[in-house]
């Protein structure tokens, strides 16, 4: 379970969002929607421990993440807005260095296979200069196909996918929860899989 308490966020002088409380069983999905610039990235940085809060805690399986250690990394896969991929390597290369990164272990079968579910057959070789943005993301989804963790929080996974893609980005999802998986998604559109156990929205910065 992932559970927040009083958390603040700010940027500069300005405060992002404040007084934040919320928790996400196992097998639920928190959507956190808002405007550009109300803080739904820096609220993800700071789950996956690259941004530290103003304030309050957050907490996986009932320990505040800042007391964890390898073992909260090993539970968790951050997908940032921007796909990370590296224009001189190929797509397997980028896969199986994010996936070095993140401390799994696979081989080429492997990664091969996680390309396969993303549509990518046949273009494990080309490199990231010459893939499309919808392409580049695909290579970045990817990553959910290796290993197992339990905790996925994405930054518009469906940024510049088309719509066969978003389905099976969204068919993945539904898989993860149902395995009793967290997932905590910033997005500017409705993600529903389906039937998950529950299904939370978060709205930063109010109503326009």
């Amino acid at each position: 379970m992932l559970e927040v308490s009083a958390l603040a966020a700010a940027r500069g002088d300005r405060v992002l969002f404040a007084g934040l409380d919320f928790s996400v069983p196992a097998g639920g999905l928190l959507q956190v929607t808002g405007r550009n610039g109300t803080g739904k990235t820096t609220l993800l940085r700071v789950l996956a421990r690259l941004a530290r809060p103003e304030a309050g805690v957050a907490r996986w399986n009932g320990t505040p993440v800042d007391e964890l250690g390898d073992e909260y990394f090993a539970d968790l896969c951050y997908l940032g807005h921007a796909p990370a991929i590296k224009d001189d390597l190929t797509a397997r290369e980028n896969l199986a260095i994010s996936a070095g990164i993140a401390g799994v272990t696979v081989d080429a079968a492997a990664i091969d296979a996680a390309l396969a579910e993303v549509g990518l057959t046949g273009r494990e070789m080309l490199p990231g200069r010459v893939l499309s943005q919808g392409q580049r993301r695909r290579v970045a989804l990817a990553q959910l196909y290796l290993g197992s963790r339990k905790l996925w929080l994405l930054d518009e996974p469906l940024a510049a996918l088309d719509t066969e893609a978003a389905d099976a980005f969204i068919a993945r999802l539904g898989r993860h929860l149902h395995g009793g998986g967290v997932a905590v998604v910033a997005t500017h559109h409705a993600i529903e899989p389906a039937a998950p156990a529950t299904l939370h929205q978060l709205r930063l910065g109010g109503a326009r």
